[in-house]
């Protein structure tokens, strides 16, 4: 009998059926094993029945670094990170089946290049992703493998409290994944994720660490919140939420359709309004002539001011305590993240 690996010889016409690899996005394997954590899930049917449905499918389309991926090369998809999400609950909580299905979902409402136009005309990626939880294709693929679409809602409402959606400002599962996985993007990584993964547990609804490791991590929150206040995102971010505001006010379009655009959609969207036109071909062509300082902009002065909205800086757990005991050194380095500025004048040269 022939085997997969040693398929039988082509005849004529023949073509060899090429099989889908071990990073397959759409269900094709019985195993999905992440790239990054190098952890193998097995995944479910209602989640390979997700992530066939367009809210997911749509992630693959919407860089998680947002505005930063014309800058920088930090350049991989929001559900990249969403499938990291669920690896790293699949490691820490393998029979949960809500949470599973919360760590796949828990991104679908993110506006096209992620943050960057979050506020603008009310837009709220956390409202728009319980809506379609509770919407079709998402609900009745739940509802055919017996989950209440309002208890997947529920936890990934804001009153949760959960190793996925925690608000205490301890380190969870989802901004874990982002930290690591922009480190290893901008390569300031130093430990090998499955490494830094087995040093790794969850106390409650908090990640925990040992005290070396709660310094790797907090190096990677620091480095993040500093990529965050950079040129690097402050001017793109900047220019591309001004030009959401132009296309909002210039045409017909709806904050409710903007919503649901992927990146590509929008960058032809900016391409196809005259208004918005030059100054998007700019951001991607010229951007080296955008100009970032610290403040706001003066009324004699050409430019516009920008602010950004916050900065992360959840704390892992240290051994089971909070970091400001057990770790008072690491506290203070998170804490001096409030010095970072977060309004600026952006002009261009």
């Amino acid at each position: 009998m022939d085997s997969p690996r040693n398929p039988s010889p082509l005849h004529g016409n023949e073509t060899a059926a090429a099989g889908p690899v071990p990073t397959n996005v759409v269900g094709l394997t019985a195993l999905f094993t992440d790239p990054l954590w190098r952890i193998p899930v097995r995944l479910n049917p209602v989640e390979v029945g997700l992530l066939r449905t367009e809210p997911l499918r749509r992630l693959h389309f919407i860089a998680h670094g947002g505005a930063s991926t014309v800058s920088t090369l930090q350049s991989y998809s929001r559900l990249e990170h969403t499938l990291g999400v669920l690896a790293l609950v699949t490691h820490f909580r393998p029979e949960d089946e809500l949470l599973r299905v919360a760590a796949l979902l828990h991104d679908i409402g993110h506006l096209p290049l992620s943050h960057t136009f979050e506020g603008v005309a009310g837009l709220d990626h956390h409202a728009i992703g319980v809506r379609l939880v509770q919407s079709d294709p998402v609900r009745s693929v739940l509802e055919q493998h017996g989950i209440s679409p309002e208890a997947v809602a529920t936890a990934l409402g804001g009153s949760a409290h959960s190793p996925l959606t925690n608000r205490s400002g301890l380190l969870n599962l989802d901004h874990l994944d982002s930290y690591v996985r922009s480190g290893r993007a901008a390569g300031r990584l130093a430990t090998d994720p499955a490494a830094l993964l087995g040093r790794l547990g969850l106390e409650g609804a908090a990640v925990t660490a040992d005290r070396e490791t709660a310094a790797s991590l907090v190096g990677l929150v620091c480095a993040e919140a500093r990529l965050h206040t950079s040129w690097d995102n402050v001017g793109p971010a900047s220019v591309v939420r001004r030009l959401a505001r132009q296309l909002l006010d210039s045409t017909s379009l709806a904050p409710a359709r903007l919503a649901r655009m992927t990146d590509p959609q929008l960058w032809t969207a900016f391409d196809s309004c005259t208004g918005t036109r030059a100054e998007s071909t700019m951001v991607r062509y010229e951007l080296h002539r955008l100009r970032v300082e610290a403040g706001t902009t003066p009324p004699d002065r050409s430019g516009w001011t920008f602010s950004l909205r916050k900065i992360y800086s959840s704390a892992p757990l240290v051994e089971g305590q909070r970091i400001e005991v057990a770790a008072p050194e690491l506290a203070a380095e998170l804490d001096a993240l409030r010095a970072l500025p977060t309004t600026f004048r952006v002009w261009w040269s």
